[in-house]
């Protein structure tokens, strides 16, 4: 499957293992083993990965296939040193996380909206924030 998105748009489960060389139920069995990885899931139950749930999967396939480290032996390294250690750099904080905490009053009332919005109506906005960062990092570099 050839798809031509930028490097932060949401991808599919099928996109992911296509770009990765492995089965969906693979992905789906790892999202049960890893509680790194964690795909946005619409309503229906639609897997959409982020960008950085991406890195994490390569980062997984990487240690289990490449480095040859059994399941828990990746689980432990993952708990022991964290992603953004392995990684080496910043991983993006979801903005959307309903399992954060929330001050009773926030400062800005558009928040509070954000919150009130729909699973679709979440990733959309999520989608066109990525490709907006994705644009303004495309616009410093040729500067």
């Amino acid at each position: 499957m050839v798809v031509n998105k930028s490097k932060s748009a949401f991808r599919t489960i099928a996109e992911v293992a296509d770009d990765l060389g492995i089965a969906t139920h693979v992905l789906r069995f790892w999202e049960t083993k890893f509680p790194q990885i964690k795909p946005m899931k619409a309503a229906g139950g639609r897997r959409y990965y982020r960008p950085d749930d991406v890195e994490i999967v390569k980062l997984i396939k990487d240690f289990l296939y490449e480095k040859r480290y059994t399941i828990e032996g990746v689980q432990k390294l993952l708990k022991d040193k964290g992603v953004k250690a392995i990684l080496g750099g910043e991983i993006q904080k979801d903005f959307f996380d309903m399992s954060a905490p929330v001050d009773e009053k926030p400062a800005d009332p558009a928040i509070v909206e954000v919150l009130k919005l729909s699973e679709n109506q979440r990733h959309l906005l999520e989608s066109a924030r990525a490709e907006l960062e994705a644009l303004t990092t495309e616009l410093k570099q040729k500067r």
